[in-house]
């Protein structure tokens, strides 16, 4: 796991499970229940209306980032354990090979309510 999570970004009390830097976030590994490492979060894509994060991406499969899938995961579909420093995803990792993705030069449009609807679908999240 990426040690960016520290005790300095997760504090004692109440609030430290609840505030934590966007930096502290990116490049952690993301696991399931199961403690399989489902991939590591490349990205966090804010809500610049809101300030609140819409969509973690996930970055699953390849090496050196070569042949890596790239997976716009709806935030709601992830939590942050504080007690192991690391984001979880209920899922497994046939599922996420099959969500729906994209490489890093072609993103999907992140706007398009269409693409919206179906990616919180296949999460089984909602918006």
């Amino acid at each position: 796991m990426n040690e960016t999570i520290n005790s300095n970004s997760i504090n004692a009390g109440s609030r430290g499970s609840r505030l934590l830097s966007a930096s502290s976030l990116s490049s952690d590994d993301v696991y399931n229940p199961k403690d399989e490492k489902l991939g590591s979060i490349k990205e966090l894509m804010l809500d610049i209306e809101s300030g609140k994060i819409r969509y973690a991406v996930l970055s699953f499969g390849g090496f050196l980032s070569l042949g890596e899938k790239l997976f716009a995961v709806p935030w709601s579909a992830l939590t942050v354990d504080t007690e192991n420093k690391r984001i979880v995803m209920d899922t497994d990792e046939e599922h996420l090979k099959n969500a729906p993705g994209f490489d890093s030069d072609n993103w999907p449009n992140m706007a398009d309510s269409t693409w919206e609807k179906s990616v919180h679908a296949y999460y089984g999240s909602t918006y």
